[in-house]
């Protein structure tokens, strides 16, 4: 910058406290004592006046130079030190003011920010230092707002003091969503955002969220290029888990880096045992399948994990989860007589009970996983309800109609408030029901699949006479020849409605004596079936749902999860055999977890970090100019770079350039000089003379 320049900066420089320029009247004492030393008389002793005048003279001068010089220094000194406390500084091309200000600093906690930078640090480090320099920006009267955290604005020293205590979480949310928060909680001011903004929780919607009259400064943090192999998922091939037999288990594996990832070690471990253990390679931003034998020795709940030999990422390198042997499916016939007891009493898979429409008991209705309402004469208010709210809990239920006109009323009631319909009642010829043939179902639905074998399709299909008609369903199952639906599905709640449009009995139908009966119904039995408990879950999940096959004691107490030392009582709702299970907030560390009721241990959870944070991939500060377009001048993107902090390039374009240090050496300098001066220019001697001779 040229001299010119300089000196037009300095002419329009500002002052931060600009009532410390009162000190300036201070240069009024050097001026005083230098007058006041002007009035001392000195005496020179001479033995001989012939050197007088030229003695005089020099002395004289070196006196007032001296004296002008020590004044300059003392008058500088005081201007410097006036001019260091008033801070000035030269504003900057897009100052704005700062006088009580709110900063909001929102810093990206999730378990991705633990990956390493260039220096060797974890990401969330590096942002910490660049948040806690962002205090020193402005002045003393600003308040900071830090997200995660709190959303009251607190001092530079609160503010420094949260940003070390900010740790890794497992329940973070996504730097999008917390954008949107820190905008409604913070209002009008300034706002920092430092994340590594990973592509699957960053995106120009995000940015639209954003009004136009806030300033928003997005700092990327990038990580090394590496390679990042995690667990994406795990699921057997058989629903119905078996003690002592070998049960295929795949294996999902993912690279969320942009390295390749060769010969990464794996390992699978049930229980203290290690079970299988394999080496892959997994390619840059791809999955791939991998299976082990597995074998459960005993019923209950077995802790399982995955271990990935991986680094420098760890966080991910584990991943828990639960196998447990299925329990029996409970079913519940509806009906005046017993007719599939002889269907699913025989097998152990099954659960089976019968129950008359006047049963007594409604709870068994709720804890039943399949119900099937079979030609029950009238449907009461009571039963409805209890059906209806098995139904939302996600049991399934099969519905054959009854022919008796006197409970086609309650029928259509429990259609319409479980939501099925519209649902039409046929009316029956005067000559009897007339049968038709079912038409042969495609192979392709997914209902049937390994229904057909053993099942010769030549001999014939069943024919029925339909009693109810609907127009659309969820899912078509069998159908008519004529294209009228003979059994479909409808969602409802969490489960599942089946309607058949005949009744099983003859003259209605021969259904029941078809070699198509028996499998249909226990597909029928086996798509109710749903696991008490997942292998594995997220700790980003709000909720979860367990399904408790019996009704534990301590009914009133609460229930607990349990890590180690750590209690936590989430929010829970109990409907029958359904618990709703609110996670935590607090809950932010990965591992299995003991749920507990009235001090006894129900079941073990198992809970991994979001795969989402996983995948590395994240936009670059190009990327993210790019995302935000030119039309959005209120949201710049500031990169950290080589010797110069993000506090430091905010400084210079919004705050200005500082010149307090250039004053605190001119005060130095002033000291020196005066020292040197006071030193060199030492006051003359007497002089004595020698006598004449």
């Amino acid at each position: 910058m040229c001299l010119s320049s300089q000196i037009h900066l300095f002419l329009y420089m500002a002052f931060t406290h600009p009532w410390f320029l009162l000190g300036l009247l201070g240069i009024a004492i050097p001026i005083a004592i230098h007058l006041f030393e002007l009035r001392k008389t000195q005496r020179i002793l001479f033995s001989n006046v012939e050197f007088i005048k030229e003695v005089k003279l020099v002395t004289a001068r070196q006196r007032k130079l001296r004296h002008w010089l020590v004044l300059l220094c003392r008058v500088s000194l005081v201007t410097c030190l006036a001019l260091l406390f008033a801070q000035p500084f030269i504003p900057a091309p897009e100052a704005e003011s700062m006088l009580g200000s709110t900063v909001g600093v929102l810093l990206d906690n999730s378990p991705s920010m633990l990956q390493v930078a260039d220096n060797d640090q974890s990401l969330l480090e590096r942002g910490a230092e660049q948040a806690s320099e962002l205090s020193l920006v402005f002045p003393q009267t600003a308040r900071f707002v830090l997200r995660p955290g709190k959303t009251e604005a607190v001092s530079a020293a609160a503010y420094r003091s949260a940003v070390d205590q900010v740790q890794i979480s497992g329940q973070s949310t996504p730097v999008g969503k917390l954008l949107a928060q820190e905008q409604a909680a913070v209002g009008k001011g300034v706002t920092f955002v430092i994340s590594d903004f990973q592509r699957n929780s960053f995106s120009a919607q995000s940015i639209e969220k954003i009004p136009s009259t806030e300033d928003v400064f997005l700092i990327p943090l990038h990580g090394k290029k590496q390679a990042n192999v995690f667990v994406d998922s795990v699921w057997l091939d058989d629903a119905f888990v078996r003690t002592g037999v070998d049960l295929q288990l795949y294996v999902r594996l993912k690279n969320g880096g942009e390295q390749v990832a060769e010969g990464r070690q794996v390992k699978l471990f049930v229980g203290a045992q290690q079970a299988a253990t394999f080496q892959v390679t997994v390619p840059a931003g791809e999955a791939i399948v991998t299976k082990a034998r597995v074998r459960l020795q005993n019923p209950g709940v077995q802790l399982a994990r995955i271990e990935v030999e991986d680094f420098p990422i760890e966080f991910d390198n584990q991943y828990y989860f639960t196998l447990q042997a299925a329990n029996r499916i409970r079913i519940l016939e509806l009906s005046a007589e017993n007719e599939l007891g002889r269907l699913y009493g025989n097998e152990p898979l099954f659960s089976y009970q019968h129950a008359t429409a006047g049963l007594a008991d409604y709870r068994i209705i709720e804890g039943a996983n399949l119900l099937v309402v079979r030609e029950a004469a009238v449907l009461s208010g009571s039963i409805r309800e209890s059906i209806r709210r098995a139904v939302q809990q996600g049991a399934t239920l099969v519905v054959v109609p009854a022919v008796a006109a006197i409970g086609r009323d309650s029928y259509s009631r429990l259609f319409r408030e479980l939501g099925v319909g519209p649902v039409q009642w046929q009316p029956i010829p005067p000559a009897g029901p007339v049968l038709q043939e079912i038409a042969v179902p495609s192979t392709s639905n997914p209902f049937f699949r390994d229904v057909f074998s053993g099942i010769n399709m030549r001999a014939g299909m069943p024919k029925a006479a339909p009693v109810l008609r609907w127009a659309r369903s969820g899912s078509d199952v069998l159908q008519m020849r004529d294209g009228e639906n003979f059994l479909s599905g409808f969602a409802s709640g969490a489960g599942m409605v089946y309607v058949f449009a005949a009744p099983f009995t003859a003259p209605y139908s021969d259904f029941a004596q078809h070699p198509l009966f028996v499998p249909v119904l226990y597909r029928l039995a086996m798509m109710s079936y749903q696991q008490e408990q997942q292998p594995a879950y997220r700790l980003t999940q709000p909720t979860i749902r367990l399904r408790l096959p019996q009704q534990p004691q301590g009914a009133e107490a609460a229930y607990q999860l349990i890590q180690d030392s750590l209690r936590y009582i989430p929010g829970q709702q109990k409907q029958g055999n359904t618990l709703r299970l609110d996670i935590p907030p607090t809950m932010q560390q990965a591992g299995y977890y003991t749920l507990q009721l009235d001090g006894k241990p129900v079941t073990t959870l198992a809970f991994n970090f979001d795969k989402r944070e996983s995948d590395l991939r994240s936009y670059a500060g190009a990327e993210l100019r790019q995302l935000i377009g030119p039309n959005r001048p209120n949201i710049q993107v500031y990169e950290p770079s080589q010797g110069q902090t993000v506090a430091a390039r905010y400084k210079a374009t919004r705050v200005g350039t500082p010149l307090w240090r250039y004053f605190v050496w001119g005060a130095l300098g002033c000291l020196l000089l005066e020292g040197l001066l006071l030193r060199w220019y030492q006051r003359p001697k007497p002089v004595q003379l020698a006598a004449a001779a």
